[in-house]
């Protein structure tokens, strides 16, 4: 299992030109995340490659936390809405420090802290189970409100799959959160433009998705997913926000960083074999 090098725990990098640290960061990332799923035999690989960039912005540039105190009542809160891409989260909280590396290698097996999905605070650094798509941002819009009855400051980051917006409990959160002038909470949507059976746009007419949260009442932007300067600094603009909550329309692709998996629905559910193992690692300069 690849180990990557410690940070400093509460270290958080401005936005701005994406630095070497932060790229050289997603690029093992990704490598760690092809290997999880070779070791593990579990799916949703394009789908976990596809968010790598938006969890880097977030966890190295935008999150008030502290890996040393993940229950810290003022700390900002992030749900990995989409938890079929629980690799790309683990292995975000890991490199950050919330726990060992050395638990990545037990991923998905029995006994280990950390399920295929997040099951409820398994690990440090996790808030909530996820994986049953359609409820991270009702999820989301609690803690929200209950950071202001409590007079908290802290952030609430939700991130969610364009698939996941064929739900209809997604458009009542999002109808709600508005009406209740949630400034604090922050929606980022990473828009592969795929999921399990097709196209996205396809499957549920979700082309001019930026229109639609902005019909809810959200102050939305769209951004290049993969762009770490560009997602630091939309997430910073959400975070002065007006009175209203923020979406961030994320376009991605499906299989980031490995050329022979991007944008091929196939690896929603392929396992890599050892060969493909070993020549993603070429591609991501891991060897």
């Amino acid at each position: 299992m690849l180990h990557l090098p410690d940070h400093p725990p509460a270290s958080r990098v401005p936005f701005g030109a994406p630095s070497a640290e932060l790229i050289s960061v997603a690029r093992n990332l990704r490598y760690q995340i092809v290997q999880m799923s070779h070791q593990s035999g579990a799916p949703h690989l394009g789908s976990a490659l596809s968010v790598v960039d938006i969890l880097v912005a977030a966890y190295w540039s935008v999150l008030r936390i502290d890996p040393a105190a993940p229950g810290d009542p003022g700390r900002d809160r992030l749900i990995l809405s989409k938890g079929h891409a629980a690799t790309a989260l683990y292995a975000t909280l890991a490199a950050r420090g919330f726990f060992p590396q050395s638990w990545l290698d037990d991923f998905a097996r029995r006994g280990s802290p950390l399920a295929e999905q997040p099951a409820p605070q398994c690990a440090p650094g996790v808030e909530w189970a996820t994986g049953s798509l359609g409820h991270g941002l009702s999820v989301a819009l609690g803690l929200a409100l209950a950071g202001r009855l409590q007079r908290r400051d802290y952030r609430t980051i939700v991130i969610m799959s364009d698939g996941e917006c064929n739900e209809g409990t997604v458009w009542e959160a999002a109808m709600w959160a508005p009406a209740h002038r949630l400034s604090g909470l922050l929606v980022v949507i990473d828009y592969n433009k795929w999921q399990a059976t097709g196209r996205s746009d396809e499957v549920m007419a979700l082309a001019s998705l930026k229109a639609k949260w902005e019909a809810f009442g959200w102050r939305t932007l769209e951004v290049d997913g993969h762009d770490l300067a560009a997602l630091s600094k939309a997430m910073d603009q959400g975070e002065r926000g007006e009175w209203r909550p923020t979406a961030i329309i994320a376009h991605t692709i499906k299989g980031r960083g490995i050329s022979f998996m991007e944008d091929d629905n196939n690896w929603h559910y392929r396992i890599p074999k050892e060969e493909e193992v070993a020549a993603a690692a070429l591609e991501l300069n891991r060897k």
